[in-house]
Order: structure tokens, then sequence, then C-alpha cells
């Protein structure tokens, strides 16, 4: 999910998150019910992890693009 979107109000930032959360629910949030139902306790720590890691890398995505936009201005 790199591709550039152009957040110019509250709306589009909210569209933005609503389509980063169910991108990420739909790839880690699988993974971490899949290792829950099947896995051992370190795989579903594992998932865990990674999910926490995508939800971070998402709101850092935004605060840098806040910065570059504050540098920019």
């Amino acid at each position: 999910m790199k591709e550039t979107v152009q957040i110019g109000s509250r709306g589009d930032f909210g569209l933005w998150a609503i389509e980063v959360a169910k991108h990420i629910v739909s790839e880690q949030g699988f993974e971490l019910a899949k290792a829950a139902r099947d896995g051992t306790e370190d795989e579903v720590r594992a998932a865990g992890n990674a999910l926490g890691q995508a939800i971070t890398n998402a709101l850092l995505e935004v605060y840098d693009g806040l910065l570059e936009e504050a540098d920019a201005t």
C-alpha cells in the first residue's frame, strides 16, 4: 500500500484511515486469527507484533507526510 494520497481535509484523512485499517486488518488480522487458531504461543505473539508494527508504520507514514508538508510551506 505505497500509493501517494493527497489529504486536504479531515474527511480525506478519515477515508484514508479507513482504507489503511481495512488493508491492515485483512492482512495482519487474518494472520493473527490463524495463529490464534492453529499456532503456538510464539506464533500468536509474532502475529500480534506484526499487527502492531503495521499500525505503527501507518501512523509514522502519516506523521512523515505531515512533516514533509510543513517543510514545503
